[in-house]
């Protein structure tokens, strides 16, 4: 039985969409699967790891009438269709338990699952709170906190990132214990306090999913889940069930001594002396002696090797030698396009405060370590 025949670009698009959160190897084989659903009106792709679920939808090619829900390896599948042609014709038929993917003169048959066995996160329909915000509005949300959040962490809460409405603003922080990173954006109406704890990993295909554009993404809020809707995508989440740290409680206040430094320029001269910084080591150690006018950076390793850069800056109060966890440092300088950020200190045992001038909405805040 015909099922679809289209072009290949019409099925590989939505499959690689919904594919980023399948694992090769799953303890249920069906998880390995996607489920692709047709009816009359419209072609729909969905997968799951059971934590999170993906689902994307198409229009359907009118000239295929038969409807139809069936669930096929989505890794086999997607390798198939990449190594087509891009304007390749695909056909795929129903053959008893078995998926035939048939192009040109090349076809595939693929093993199904019953579709009725799929695990679909079950959609709410009434949101405890919902907002809508611009696509590039919370990419950039995004982008700025999720390199902060933990992996792996004993501390489950912090293996995820902390989405906060209050009031008028969405505010995105993310933390592993040692470092942290806030940021917030407005919202165009006043919403009721609401919090939840978004997974690492639902915070890393959100971010790969959305786009640059001034396109609206909505969030709605549930008792135990988040649903994101945006373009052709609606992504749910589980959410983790912890209570996140109190973040206003890290934030220096007393941090007043102050320097700007040109982004790049920090950001290469800390890529040089991190040659001999001790590279096996998870926490590896970068010292900045802070006088005026000066900022002086020096790695050392196991070798009782040294590297040293000094970099002019403004800066006119008394000394400070403090060191720091240089992967820190350049997980920032990496990820925000700012072409300065300032740095305000308090002294060697307090943590380090950076934030981009001319954005009151963004704070990074990196623990000193003892080296």
């Amino acid at each position: 039985m015909l099922l679809i025949k289209t072009n290949r670009d019409t099925l590989l698009k939505p499959l690689q969409t919904v594919t980023g959160i399948v694992e090769r190897r799953q303890t249920l084989p069906i998880l390995s699967n996607v489920l692709i659903r047709q009816n009359n009106e419209n072609l729909s792709f969905l997968a799951t790891d059971l934590e999170i679920q993906i689902k994307t939808v198409t229009s359907k090619d009118p000239s295929m009438q038969e409807n139809f829900s069936l669930t096929v390896s989505a890794k086999k599948l997607q390798d198939i269709l990449r190594s087509l042609s891009s304007d390749a014709e695909v056909a795929l038929t129903k053959q008893e338990d078995h998926l035939q993917v048939k192009s040109g003169k090349s076809a595939f048959n693929l093993q199904i699952l019953p579709a009725e066995d799929f695990p679909e996160i079950i959609e709410d329909s009434k949101p405890d709170v919902f907002v809508t915000l611009k696509q590039s509005e919370l990419k950039n949300l995004l982008h700025h906190v999720q390199f902060s959040v933990a992996q792996q962490d004993i501390r489950y809460y912090l293996n995820g990132l902390l989405l906060l409405i209050e009031n008028k603003h969405l505010i995105g922080v993310g933390t592993d214990g040692h470092r942290l990173a806030y940021i917030a954006t407005n919202l165009d109406n006043a919403q009721k306090r609401q919090e939840i704890i978004l997974p690492r990993k639902a915070v890393f295909e959100l971010s790969k999913l959305l786009n640059e554009s001034e396109d609206p993404v909505n969030i709605e809020y549930f008792q135990n889940k988040v649903r994101f809707s945006f373009s052709d995508v609606i992504l749910i989440s589980k959410i983790i069930d912890g209570k996140f740290p109190d973040y206003n409680r890290v934030i220096p206040t007393k941090n007043t001594k102050l320097f700007e430094i040109e982004r790049i320029t920090f950001l290469q001269a800390l890529q040089r002396v991190s040659i001999l910084s001790n590279q096996a080591e998870k926490f590896r150690g970068v010292r900045l002696i802070v006088s005026k006018d000066n900022l002086c950076i020096t790695c050392k390793n196991n070798e009782q090797e040294e590297a040293q850069e000094e970099l002019e800056i403004k800066y006119d109060d008394e000394s400070v030698d403090i060191s720091l966890n240089i992967t820190y440092l350049l997980d920032l300088l990496n990820n925000v396009d700012s072409a300065t950020v300032q740095c305000a200190l308090e002294n060697a045992n307090n943590s380090v405060l950076i934030t981009v001038p001319g954005n009151k909405e963004f704070k990074y805040i990196v623990m000193p370590m003892r080296i």
